[in-house]
């Protein structure tokens, strides 16, 4: 699966969600499934088949009466680009406590928790004593962020 360049709302994210879990399907089931999770009406969920389908997420493929539909981005590439695209809009001072946040407030399996923690040993020696702010061009004192 290609790196998207796909923007996906809120919405279109749960149909994709369920077309990376269970593979491509029937807009009939898609429509069941998002009915019961999401309390939508049928053409709600083709609304967002057809804007995933524009905007290049998805693609059909006939298949009797009804169409198949399939991604065509991958979607651990998908969580990277938007998590990516989220971070280039923070400060980049306030990253660190952004992540830590994250952290602290999501579960992690111990895999996860091994993982973060090799990166981050990996990361230690190379890392600045301090990260600049790029929210002006001339950038900014720490203080200037303070709550």
């Amino acid at each position: 699966m290609e790196t998207p360049t796909v923007d996906i709302s809120q919405s279109e994210w749960e149909v994709m969600r369920i077309i990376w879990t269970l593979g491509p399907l029937k807009s009939s089931t898609l429509a069941a499934i998002l009915a019961d999770k999401m309390g939508w009406e049928v053409a709600t969920t083709k609304t967002f088949l057809g804007r995933l389908v524009k905007k290049g997420a998805l693609v059909t493929e006939k298949q009797g009466r009804e169409f198949l539909y399939h991604a065509t981005v991958g979607e651990q590439a998908s969580m990277d680009a938007a998590a990516t695209e989220l971070f280039s809009h923070l400060c980049q001072m306030k990253i660190g406590k952004t992540l830590d946040h994250l952290i602290t407030h999501v579960t992690l399996s111990k895999q996860d928790i091994n993982d973060l923690q090799q990166t981050l040993t990996a990361k230690l020696p190379d890392a600045p004593a301090m990260v600049s702010c790029n929210c002006l061009p001339e950038g900014c004192k720490e203080e200037v962020h303070e709550e």
